[in-house]
């Protein structure tokens, strides 16, 4: 005879591994939710509206990956929706920034598929293992071109050429 309160249990179980983040997903919603709150004071962290004013102050200077998540929120004047009552009221009963991410994220997904860009260090990277992708990131990078490429192994070549001119030891 089955147990349902073993059942119930199994359940719960599964359901809380499915809505927890995985390690580097959503991290750039993680990672501006603990600047945020580092900048609160301990009387600031308790009160919804007061988060969500300063919330949008900080937005106004934000810029890249975390003015788009600002945008998301409605942290910003131009944003067409606002879920920031979603995001203050959990950090004024102190929960940590990932598991408000988490509750973010129920809300709307593209807040977790931001991610900050990865950075590529020329000096111990094997082009060959690049996508090419990240291989025309790298002439964007430099505001060069390759018109020419058709290839990967034509990405490589042009990179190889110009690393010299980019790529200064010393510095």
């Amino acid at each position: 005879m089955v147990r349902w309160e073993s059942v119930m249990v199994v359940l719960v179980a599964l359901v809380a591994s499915t809505v927890a983040l995985k390690e580097g997903e959503c991290e750039v919603c993680v990672d501006v939710m603990k600047k945020f709150i580092e900048t609160l004071s301990s009387k600031e962290r308790e009160n919804p509206s007061v988060i969500e004013k300063r919330f949008k102050q900080r937005c106004k200077e934000s810029k890249g990956k975390e003015n788009r998540l600002c945008y998301y929120l409605g942290g910003l004047e131009e944003s067409a929706t606002g879920i920031l009552g979603e995001m203050s009221k959990p950090l004024s009963w102190g929960m940590p920034a990932d598991k408000v991410c988490e509750k973010l994220k129920k809300k709307d997904a593209q807040i977790c598929e931001l991610r900050y860009e990865k950075q590529i260090d020329l000096n111990t990277v094997d082009l060959k293992k690049l996508k090419v992708r990240d291989l025309k990131k790298i002439l964007n990078d430099w505001d060069e071109t390759c018109d020419d490429c058709l290839e990967k192994t034509d990405y490589i070549k042009q990179i190889e050429r110009l690393k010299p001119k980019y790529m200064r030891e010393g510095l």
